[in-house]
């Protein structure tokens, strides 16, 4: 009996897809970023800040990944960005193929910087590349501090832990510290950032981080 292992032969296509794009966003000097988290971790709120911040020094665009409903496109499309929505019809993750269709929906406008927030959980899209140039992952103070312990493969892919909400942290048993630590033993090249939507706390250092970002993509 011959047995065919499915899902590596899925994820090595889509590992050569993605590697295609993610080759042509480079010669076109378009950094895309893979944002990923938990619902209701605060993707679509420290998007919003952040192009609010960020939105006269580069051309921003977000594609918005989800199983159903325009909500967060909306609420970008608010700020002036361009967004586009898009229905992964039941699955739990974008790959790179349906990256590709979502960023052909842009246009042909250049942008320095193009979002894909991905499909909220922490474990589908960890698993398949999207063609970005940079891993960024969201983790809020209420989720808890052990979540490198259940979730090890988000924060292995990740280039960026963004630890949000932390101005409900004196409501919440959550230890900076050990999660961290916990982090950098997955990935000891991971950076870390914590910051609060809310407030604003951090987020100049994120900000720093990511236009510096955008700048090397286009060397």
């Amino acid at each position: 009996m011959r047995i065919i292992e499915l899902k590596e032969t899925v994820t090595a296509s889509n590992d050569r897809d993605a590697e295609v794009l993610r080759g042509e966003l480079k010669e076109k000097g378009t950094l895309l970023i893979n944002l990923m988290a938990s619902p209701g971790a605060g993707k679509t709120t420290l998007l919003e800040r952040t192009i609010r911040d960020m939105k006269d020094r580069f051309r921003i665009a977000v594609m918005e990944a989800d199983v159903d409903s325009d909500v967060d496109a909306r609420r970008i499309e608010k700020l002036g960005a361009k967004a586009v929505q898009a229905h992964t019809g039941g699955m739990c993750h974008m790959d790179a193929g349906m990256t590709r269709a979502a960023l052909h929906e842009l246009g042909e406008e250049h942008f320095d910087l193009v979002v894909l927030e991905n499909v909220g959980n922490l474990i589908c899209p960890a698993e398949f590349d999207t063609g970005a140039g940079k891993k960024v992952m969201l983790l809020s103070v209420p989720e808890g501090d052990d979540k490198p312990l259940k979730y090890p493969l988000m924060f292995t892919v990740s280039d960026v832990l963004v630890l949000t909400k932390t101005d409900v942290a004196p409501y919440f048993d959550f230890d900076f510290e050990a999660c961290k630590r916990r982090a950098r033993g997955l990935n000891p090249n991971i950076e870390i950032f914590e910051v609060s939507s809310k407030t604003g706390d951090g987020f100049e250092a994120w900000e720093n981080w990511l236009a510096r970002a955008i700048e090397d993509w286009k060397k």
